[in-house]
């Protein structure tokens, strides 16, 4: 194994091991790193501009014109959206561009069903807050919810212990009553153009290290989870387009390859993806670790989902790594009432609530 990825397994597990017990004070950082670092972080958030208005509003049931006719009287599925900034959509100014509805339009498309979109997410968020969402969710009663959560859960320095300890906690909650979960795991802050090295560097690292983390403990809990950090890494490094103009959020290209990587993993979690359309041997896209090690691999490799497994040797927890093909979202996802785009002429495909 690849030092970083042993160290990165090795610091993950610890985390999550201190956050099954009860641990809230162990960080990701040393004392006196983080205070050497410290007028570096205060630059950098100096430098990251702001975005002015709210997040669109994107709550709604999708897909009318793709549900099978025999299921138009079946009730929409629901899906919930759970987390931070990323997962309200902050950076895109129309509805249907927010990951959510991104999701929501292309779970209807395979699943030939309604869906009915209920974002709870809350722009700020960190994974404290993920308890009152977990509430104000289960109230819809959904069958299925993606939660993105973590990165202001590093930049507010809150302990990685306790962070991924709410995290488990929530998607327990919401397994206990039958909902699915996908977790889109904390992104790749050293992709931030305003953050320089060393910062940078380190804020990579932690990263991945909370990314790993939040993969154990979410799997441990009966969820699955997708790693977003190195999948957004190399192409938002080179490609500026993907950043909304605060150079921190995904633009609207940003949301969608990030929507891509997380709906192969959201409608398999349903028994909905098609397996048989994965035309590349299983034993090159799956493979069974140790719990730790295979959330070490996903930090570290573009769109890969972990979820749990059977197997097992010598009584240690195991997971199965996926790398699953993508195929594109449904082209030209139609306009929330109000929107207006000259380019995309509305259509009754989503009706909001």
């Amino acid at each position: 194994m690849p030092g970083a990825q042993h160290s990165r397994a090795r610091v993950a597990r610890r985390i999550a091991t201190a956050a099954a017990y009860g641990g809230g004070g162990l960080g990701l950082l040393g004392a006196g790193l983080a205070g050497v670092l410290f007028t570096e972080s205060r630059l950098a958030v100096r430098a990251v501009g702001l975005l002015e208005g709210d997040p669109p509003k994107a709550d709604g049931v999708y897909g009318d014109g793709l549900a099978d006719p025999g299921a138009e009287q079946q009730e929409p599925l629901v899906l919930a959206f759970l987390g931070d900034s990323t997962a309200v959509g902050l950076g895109v100014r129309r509805g249907r561009e927010t990951p959510g509805a991104l999701l929501a339009t292309g779970l209807a498309a395979v699943a030939e069903q309604r869906v009915r979109l209920v974002n709870v997410a809350v722009s700020g968020a960190r994974s404290d807050d993920l308890a009152r969402q977990v509430r104000l969710a289960l109230a819809h009663r959904p069958q299925v919810a993606v939660i993105i959560i973590g990165a202001n859960d590093v930049t507010r320095h809150t302990p990685a212990a306790q962070a991924v300890r709410q995290l488990g906690e929530a998607v327990r909650d919401l397994r206990t009553l039958g909902c699915e979960v996908v977790v889109g795991t904390c992104p790749d802050l050293g992709t931030i153009k305003p953050v320089r090295p060393p910062l940078r560097w380190l804020a990579r690292r932690v990263s991945r290290q909370l990314a790993a983390a939040q993969t154990i403990a979410v799997v441990e809990a009966g969820g699955r989870t997708v790693s977003l950090g190195s999948l957004l890494g190399p192409e938002f490094a080179t490609r500026p387009e993907m950043f909304a103009s605060d150079r921190f959020h995904p633009s609207a290209q940003g949301y969608a390859t990030a929507a891509m990587a997380v709906l192969p993993s959201l409608c398999a979690t349903l028994g909905l993806w098609p397996e048989a359309a994965e035309e590349e041997p299983p034993a090159r896209r799956e493979a069974v670790l140790p719990m730790a090690v295979a959330a070490a691999t996903a930090a570290g490799q573009s769109g890969t989902e972990v979820a749990g497994t059977s197997a097992g040797v010598g009584g240690k927890r195991w997971a199965l790594v996926k790398h699953r093909l993508r195929f594109g979202l449904p082209q030209d996802a139609p306009a929330l009432p109000g929107e207006s785009d000259s380019s995309q002429p509305g259509t009754d495909d989503v009706r909001a609530t």
